[in-house]
């Protein structure tokens, strides 16, 4: 039996005695007057003002140990609600509620699953804002008063926050991961694209550079034996060069990011490219590109660069008679599909590239057979990230 009630049992038996004792003295005063025995009246006023007394000290001692009895229970509730605290997993806060709640209440606790709450007596719901996560039910033989009532409630309000809490740090701790993850895809992501622009210039416009100095020197020793018809050729040889290498650069910044689409948008920055590479190659570019108008910002840049990539490999297989680009924004997604009818592509590795740009979005990567017998890639992007 609880600390509590058997409290409450002896102070109402010791209340009971105490007034029999007075009744008890008031009669005999009573009956002392009536038989006019001034002795026997003094003594049972006497025995009532004693009693009496020592009824008003009970009064007193009760309600203090009273006090003493609920700051007990308080603490005890209060050792329980820091014992739920103590774990960062919603089951076994839940678990933690359960054996603290028998400790508390003397009762079998058992855990309810949602939708099973019921209001019979001893089932305390346990609710997370308008979420029903189930109930805690306490059976015992003897019903629960109002305090232990709300006592119980408090507990598992209490194991209801606990269990919400939890849950949001362990969405925190997953949305920190995958933050960490994408950082680190980001930061190895930009020292490919610096190696390969490192490479890309010591190949080409570097190379080019040293070959057209080298064709000056030339020039310059070909006018001093004066031989000009050869200065002539070779100075011609070094211009056009020098032109080709003006145009390697261009590409290359605009392949960086292209001013159209920076200033224009995604759709006429994709609509300059098909234009582009239909002109240079003689083939048919169709663009469904709308639904990219309300990309982030970094999701149309790492789209675009996306989009270019797996234009140029479809032109590097072999050159397509068509190239189609579209892009579509379904329920939780933005899906993009370039689809060429050129010579297929068996090489995983050559879609490397456009994986590493889609991971940098969260996104993902299909690469399927074409419908006309060509090549399709397929880039999943998560609305979450791809969306303003």
């Amino acid at each position: 039996m609880p600390s509590r009630l058997r409290f409450a049992k002896r102070s109402s038996t010791r209340a009971s005695l105490l007034v029999a004792v007075v009744a008890l003295a008031a009669v005999v005063s009573l009956l002392g007057l009536s038989l006019s025995s001034s002795g026997l009246a003094f003594a049972g006023l006497a025995a009532a003002i004693i009693g009496a007394a020592g009824f008003a000290l009970h009064l007193i001692v009760t309600e203090r140990r009273r006090h003493e009895v609920v700051e007990d229970e308080l603490e005890s509730l209060m050792q329980s609600l820091g014992s739920i605290t103590g774990t960062l997993d919603p089951g076994e806060v839940l678990e933690r509620t359960l054996r603290e709640a028998k400790k508390l209440f003397g009762a079998k606790a058992s855990l309810l699953a949602p939708g099973q709450t019921s209001r019979e007596d001893g089932v305390f719901p346990l609710r997370i804002r308008d979420e029903d996560i189930g109930a805690v039910k306490l059976a015992r033989s003897r019903p629960f008063d109002r305090e232990e009532q709300a006592r119980a409630q408090l507990l598992a309000d209490f194991a209801s926050r606990a269990v919400e809490n939890a849950r949001l740090l362990a969405e925190a701790q997953v949305r920190e991961a995958e933050r960490a993850r994408l950082s680190d895809q980001l930061i190895t992501a930009e020292q490919d694209e610096r190696r390969r622009m490192a490479l890309f210039l010591h190949d080409g416009p570097v190379q080019s550079l040293s070959g057209i100095s080298l064709m000056l020197d030339a020039v310059i020793d070909s006018l001093r034996a004066n031989r000009r018809d050869e200065a002539d050729r070779v100075l011609r040889s070094a211009l056009k060069r020098h032109r080709d290498t003006i145009r390697e650069l261009r590409d290359l910044s605009f392949n960086i990011e292209p001013v159209v689409l920076r200033d224009q948008g995604f759709g006429p920055a994709v609509q300059a490219l098909a234009d582009q590479v239909g002109i240079a190659n003689g083939i048919q570019v169709d663009l469904d590109v709308e639904a990219a108008d309300s990309l982030a910002e970094n999701a149309r840049v790492g789209l675009y660069q996306i989009i270019r990539e797996a234009v140029n490999q479809a032109l590097r297989r072999g050159p397509p008679n068509r190239i189609s680009i579209r892009v579509a924004a379904g329920e939780g997604r933005v899906e993009t599909v370039i689809a060429d009818d050129g010579t297929g592509e068996r090489r995983r590795a050559s879609y490397d590239e456009i994986e590493e740009r889609a991971r940098t979005l969260s996104g993902s990567v299909e690469v399927e057979a074409g419908a006309d017998g060509g090549t399709a890639v397929r880039v999943v992007l998560p609305s979450y990230v791809a969306q303003r």
